[in-house]
This record gives structure tokens, sequence and C-alpha cells, in this order.
């Protein structure tokens, strides 16, 4: 079974990179670009197939390793 995590800050979270990549995006003359939020996306293949079974074990792993649950988000695809 194959998931997709995604990994990002919450609002009112400063994103000091993503600002940096705005003004970069924009000295290379992308037009119209008015903010960027960067995140962290993992691609995780699990072994087995019950879905209710992955979740429970890559939310686990989410809260314990992949996100900082006080500053960021993550959502799951399975």
């Amino acid at each position: 079974m194959k998931a997709r995590i995604v990994v990002t800050l919450k609002n009112g979270v400063l994103d000091p990179q993503g600002k940096a990549i705005e003004g970069a995006l924009k000295s290379l003359g992308v037009e119209g670009v008015a903010s960027v939020r960067q995140g962290k996306v993992f691609d995780v293949e699990m072994a087995g197939a019950d879905p209710a079974s992955a979740r429970a074990q890559l939310t686990a792993a989410c809260e314990k390793l992949l996100a900082n649950t006080v500053i960021e988000n993550y959502q799951i695809d399975l």
C-alpha cells in the first residue's frame, strides 16, 4: 500500500524559507507570486493491505517523527 504524507506549517506560523523562495521567484522574473509557503512530502510504501492499520501506524509516525505538531499540520492520503 502506498501513502503520501504532506506536512505544512500551521496558519500564523512564520515561514522564512517560504519568504526566501518568494523573493527568489520574484528576482527570477516570475510574475504574480503573492506568497509562498513551503512544506514536506513523504511517499511511504507499507506492507499489508489494511487501510485502517496503515493509517494508524502513519499517524503515529507523524505524531512522533515526521511532523512537529506544535507548528505543523499533516495530511495522510492512502
